[in-house]
């Protein structure tokens, strides 16, 4: 499928589309203004042209450092599910691919977003405002797939569970909402404690925080389950670690929900995120963290992408050299070194 409208939506680049969806923010509800910032950086096109350009795509992530399961071709129907415009796909996917098959001229990002989210909002007899991000998502998702793999996706969703079944409102009210303490629990201080409710690709629960205490640590003794056969790269808790130093950049979280309750970032956590190429605004409590750096001081609610890598200097051009730190740490070498005494290399 070629045509115009194809030919101008990929013209733009990551920094452009970035600007799309924060122009479309205030049209979108509070459940989901967050989650599609985060989207956009678990997917970043920049780093998939980068990929795509590369003569040796193997080689080219291998000079990024990637781990875990990059890219949205075998996601295109779960890549998006925790948002609350998940439920909203079969339409979304299905007003994409009726407007890539158009032959209307394309118009500019926010229009396209804005139309698509409309249409949607009519067919699911719903409100724009809970199918705006995820119209946004759907274009995107069109981009780095193309749209002959996105049609034959069969356009499945995740039924929601827990909070997520609820109303809109009722889950930015929960995820707002602070663990009891007790009757005495204003006496309270270093004791007290939270919960951090996370969702990752192939899980989600819940786990017991400390106030004051980094989110890897809580995450740690997080032993109901066998983690990393759900995910390679968890070895100790659902939260993926391998330094605690902000030195690899594996333990990366979006933040759906209790972003001011965390710990704000320290001028290193900011470089390191820089260095491994996340792109997020200078806030004082931004949507995205480094979970070894991140404090809490009352309930979060976090997101764990299915990848991780250090890809700001070769493909951003933006990171001084002296910004620049080895990538495999102590930890690693440790795993390695159990690894080959355990095949007997």
């Amino acid at each position: 499928m070629d045509n115009a409208f194809i030919n101008a939506i990929e013209q733009f680049n990551e920094s452009e589309w970035l600007t799309a969806v924060e122009s479309v923010l205030p049209a979108i509800h509070d459940v989901d203004r967050n989650a599609v910032q985060i989207w956009f950086r678990f997917y970043p096109l920049d780093l998939v042209r980068y990929l795509e350009s590369a003569d040796d795509v193997e080689k080219a992530m291998k000079s990024v450092s990637i781990g875990g399961d990059f890219g949205l071709m075998d996601k295109i129907d779960s890549s998006h599910h925790f948002l609350y415009g998940h439920r909203f796909w079969p339409q979304i996917k299905s007003a994409v691919i009726e407007r890539a098959r158009s032959a209307e001229p394309f118009t500019c990002l926010k229009t396209e977003i804005t139309n698509i989210a409309k249409l949607t909002a009519v067919a699911a007899k719903t409100n724009e405002s809970l199918t705006t991000a995820i119209a946004a998502v759907g274009l995107m998702t069109l981009v780095q797939t193309g749209a002959e793999e996105m049609e034959k996706a069969p356009g499945t969703v995740i039924q929601p569970e827990g909070v997520m079944t609820g109303s809109p409102d009722s889950i930015v009210a929960a995820r707002a909402k602070d663990d009891s303490q007790g009757v005495f629990g204003f006496l309270k201080t270093v004791d007290k404690k939270f919960s951090v409710d996370f969702t990752a690709s192939a899980f989600a629960g819940r786990f017991s925080i400390i106030n004051d205490e980094q989110i890897t640590s809580a995450s740690r003794k997080s032993h109901d389950r066998d983690w990393q056969s759900l995910d390679s790269r968890c070895w100790d808790g659902p939260v993926p670690i391998e330094c605690t130093s902000a030195s690899c950049g594996t333990c990366w979280v979006g933040v759906l929900g209790g972003q001011e309750k965390l710990s704000p970032p320290s001028p290193r956590e900011r470089r390191r995120m820089k260095v491994f190429g996340h792109i997020q605004p200078n806030d004082d409590y931004p949507f995205l963290r480094l979970a070894c750096q991140a404090k809490a001081f009352g309930n979060a609610t976090i997101v764990i992408p299915p990848w991780n890598a250090v890809f700001g200097k070769e493909v951003r051009g933006n990171v001084e050299e002296l910004e620049l730190e080895p990538v495999t740490t102590s930890a690693a070498k440790l795993r390695e070194t159990i690894a080959s005494a355990v095949s007997g290399e």
